[in-house]
């Protein structure tokens, strides 16, 4: 409110006061009088809550609230990523993995409350860059501020005698400006000039660019895809929903789009480092796939490599993981073959020399169904406390120590079983004629025949496999444009000074002030170079002007 307002209001508040009168005595004691809520309505609370919303205050909150929310989905294991493992922790857990199923923490970014937050934090990003770009857009055809009254309460502030016509001070102080990329404006006895307007042209394409970025990201997990396979040495991989480990596809993903190809594994070679010393000793250094295109009608050899993906069609196809995938053959006791093939063993982080875990499953055996649960050891040996361990982790001297169960398996009951694990609860160990559980040591080429007439075991080999990840994404394109102008706007805002100037002639003194919009350490400096080259021009007009 302004001052003349203020009187009038307390001129017309307390009447008595007017022309030095004092206000009539009372008995009573006086009470400050408060003022009533005021009633903005329905459309006044809206307006209130869009401000409040569409603050960057708001937008920072909710970005730390969704922040927190995301929590959840990295410590619990998520239904869409692993659904067994959330089967067995909801399992496991009872009455509280119900109650956190209940909360959606196991779909915790496609939970409801998860969403809300991520839409608010769209509407605030909205609500703030579109006001501030309208606000940006009309100070950006507005001149430049005329020059107060003192300049000399500038931080960067010069002066100096005039020894020329002041006309052609000005001149010149304006094409000076002009060329360092000022807007100047002539007003009277002096010239305006503004500089940095990038700045905040910056700011704004930065927040934009994050705000089409999270957008982008949305449309590509809507309509891309992502799945997971497992391929070992000479397995063929067809690009069909039937062909995948695990697949995640988007809400609106549509099969009939998937790429029509197939790649097959024709190698895999690995290498580590056997001559450092330390922990450096057994280090992976490279990972390399020689895969077989056929798309289109026409075959192509690939390398595929860590971090060096290919693409076929629309598609790429990442590597993600490598390992051993030992060959087994069993054979019941009329030595029918009821199991051949590869089983994919996983490198366990415990183990030393990339040592690996495996699990057989043999439905086909008689009489009863038999499974096994292994750990190869790439190159065996004991360690100083006599345990065997893997002491490098390429084929040197491999071996594998499996126990042996017989039972029900569990595969006819309908629920989805890990092929990495084993339900031993209908089975009970194998044991021998002591009654002991039996375990079988192989070497590559060895049979182990097993008791009570259930057959045998061969190892035949130790094949390699990888693990690669294939992925649609329909926005990589945009996404790459706005990365670009997002790093492009942060520049601007960080680097970019926002700065006026005024150069004022009065009467036989010229004076050079500068004033910063925001962090110039630099303005001080500015104006003094400014001063310093328009004195030096008026006593040497002959001599060149600095920077030409």
């Amino acid at each position: 409110m302004r001052r003349e307002e203020a009187n009038e209001t307390l001129m017309k508040t307390f009447p008595d006061q007017d022309e030095g009168r004092k206000p009539a005595p009372s008995s009573k004691p006086a009470r400050a009088a408060e003022p009533a809520p005021a009633n903005i309505g329905f459309v006044g609370m809206v307006r209130w809550a869009w401000r409040q919303l569409t603050t960057m205050r708001a937008a920072l909150i909710l970005l730390l609230i969704l922040a927190l929310a995301a929590i959840p989905g990295s410590l619990l294991p998520q239904r869409i990523q692993d659904p067994i493992r959330v089967t067995t922790f909801i399992e496991e857990n009872g009455a509280w993995g119900e109650f956190l199923d209940r909360l959606q923490l196991f779909d915790v970014y496609s939970s409801v409350w998860f969403s809300s937050v991520y839409i608010l934090l769209m509407i605030s990003l909205v609500g703030c860059v579109l006001p501030r770009t309208a606000q940006h857009w009309r100070a950006m055809r507005q001149a430049p501020p005329k020059a107060p009254r003192r300049l000399s309460r500038m931080p960067g502030y010069q002066t100096f005698e005039r020894e020329t016509d002041p006309e052609e001070l000005l001149d010149r102080a304006e094409a000076r400006l002009k060329k360092q990329g000022y807007r100047t404006i002539r007003a009277g006895d002096h010239v305006a000039a503004e500089r940095g307007y990038l700045r905040e042209t910056g700011n704004l394409v930065f927040h934009a660019s994050l705000l089409a970025l999270v957008v982008t990201m949305a449309i590509g997990s809507l309509f891309g895809y992502s799945g997971q396979r497992v391929l070992v040495e000479g397995d063929t991989f067809a690009n069909s929903l039937v062909a995948y480990d695990s697949f995640e596809p988007g809400t609106y993903f549509d099969a009939d789009r998937l790429d029509d190809f197939r790649i097959r594994l024709d190698s895999f070679e690995s290498s580590f480092d056997d001559q450092a010393i330390g922990n450096q000793f057994g280090q992976p250094r490279t990972f390399e796939a020689d895969i077989t295109e056929f798309y289109e009608g026409q075959e192509t050899r690939h390398r595929l490599e860590v971090n060096q993906p290919i693409r076929i069609g629309g598609t790429g196809i990442y590597l993600t993981g490598n390992g051993y995938a030992p060959v087994f053959t069993t054979r019941d006791a009329q030595g029918n073959v009821t199991f051949s093939g590869p089983v994919v063993f996983l490198p366990q982080p415990e183990a030393s020399g990339y040592g690996s875990r495996g699990v057989l499953k043999v439905p086909d055996a008689q009489p009863d169904q038999l499974g096994f649960v292994g750990f190869l050891l790439p190159t065996a040996g004991l360690n100083d406390d006599g345990e065997l361990i893997s002491r490098f982790a390429e084929l040197r001297n491999p071996y594998v120590v499996m126990s042996a169960y017989r039972g029900d398996l569990g595969l006819d009951t309908g629920v989805p079983q890990s092929v990495y694990d084993l339900d031993a609860d209908n089975m009970s160990a194998i044991i021998d004629a002591a009654g002991n559980p039996i375990t079988l040591e192989l070497t590559p080429g060895e049979t182990v025949q097993l008791p009570d007439g259930l057959g045998s075991v061969t190892l035949e080999g130790i094949d390699r496999f990888m693990a690669i990840d294939i992925r649609h994404d329909p926005t990589q394109g945009p996404m790459l444009v706005f990365s670009i102008l997002l790093m492009v706007g942060l520049g601007l805002s960080l680097f970019v000074p926002r700065r006026r100037m005024w150069v004022r002639t009065t009467g036989g003194e010229v004076e050079v002030a500068a004033l910063a919009r925001g962090e110039d350490p630099r303005v001080e400096h500015a104006a003094r170079d400014l001063a310093a080259e328009l004195h030096d021009r008026a006593r040497n007009p002959e001599r060149p002007a600095k920077g030409h």
